[in-house]
C-alpha cells in the first residue's frame, strides 16, 4: 500500500488493485507544485471526495473527465454533478460500503459543513463525510474535515482503524491538540497523518505538537509529493 501527499488534503492511495485520488485540489493549491498534476494523477482509477469545498473539490470533475473515471463520495453532491457536469459517479451515503477495486470503502460521520460555490452564493452539496477504507489488511480511516465528536467512539470500536489520516491545522476543523486528543482518546492508531495544514498562514504550519502527543505511534509527516509505504 502506497501514500502519496498532494498537499492540503490531497492524498493518492493505491491500495489493493485501486488508485485512488482523496479531495484532490492541485490546481491552485499553494503547497502543489507546478507543472507536477499528470504525475499525481497518472493511473487513478477513482476520485473520493469528503465534501463539496472548493479546497477538497478542486480539480475532481477536470480529473474525472480527463482520465474517465468515476467520482465516489455522498449521493446529493455526486447526482448534482452527473445532472451537471456528464461525469460517472458512484453515489452513496453514511453507513454504506462501496468496492473501489478490491478496497472497502466505507461512509461515516464527520463535522463541518459542505457547500459548491454558487453565483448567488453557497449550494447544498450533501453532508460532510469521513471514509474508513479497508484493504491489504489495513484499515485507513479519512477523517475529511471534521472537530472531535462522540461518534468516533463508536467508528474506532466497530471499524478497529490502525492508521488515522486526521485534518489537524485549526480555525476550520480540528487542531493539532485536538487531532491528538481525538486519537488517544477513541482510537489505537499504529500511524497518523496530520493533513489540511500549512496551506495558508491562517493554519498550522507544523505538526511537531501533534508528534509530542503521540509518544509511541509513528506520525508521518511527509513533504508534497513524497510516497509512503504502509
Amino acid at each position: 500500500m502506497k501514500l502519496t501527499w498532494l498537499g492540503h488534503s490531497g492524498f493518492r492511495l493505491e491500495i489493493e488493485q485501486a488508485v485512488i485520488l482523496i479531495d484532490p485540489w492541485v490546481t491552485g493549491n499553494p503547497l502543489f507544485p507546478e507543472g507536477k498534476r499528470d504525475e499525481a494523477i497518472k493511473g487513478a482509477t477513482h476520485v473520493l471526495i469528503t465534501h463539496g469545498h472548493g479546497d477538497h473539490t478542486g480539480d475532481t470533475l477536470a480529473i474525472a473527465k480527463d482520465l474517465g473515471i468515476p467520482v465516489v463520495g455522498i449521493y446529493d453532491l455526486i447526482t448534482f454533478w452527473q445532472a451537471h457536469h456528464g461525469i460517472e459517479g458512484i453515489g452513496f451515503n453514511k453507513g454504506g460500503t462501496v468496492d473501489l477495486g478490491g478496497a472497502k470503502v466505507t461512509m461515516v460521520n464527520a463535522s463541518h459543513s459542505s457547500s459548491l460555490d454558487g453565483s448567488e452564493g453557497p449550494i447544498y452539496a450533501g453532508h460532510e463525510s469521513g471514509y474508513m477504507i479497508a484493504g491489504e489488511g489495513r484499515v485507513i480511516y479519512v477523517s475529511g474535515d471534521t472537530d472531535i465528536m462522540a461518534d468516533m467512539a463508536w467508528m474506532g470500536e466497530y471499524h478497529r482503524p490502525d492508521i488515522g489520516i486526521l485534518c489537524a491545522g485549526g480555525h476550520f476543523t480540528m487542531d493539532m491538540d485536538r487531532a491528538a486528543w481525538a486519537a488517544k482518546k477513541y482510537f489505537d492508531f499504529k500511524t497518523v497523518i496530520p493533513c489540511h495544514y500549512k496551506t495558508f498562514p491562517l493554519l498550522a504550519q507544523s505538526a511537531q505538537p501533534l508528534v509530542d502527543a503521540l509518544p509511541g505511534v509513528q506520525v508521518l509527516t511527509p513533504e508534497v509529493l513524497e510516497t509512503v509505504s504502509l
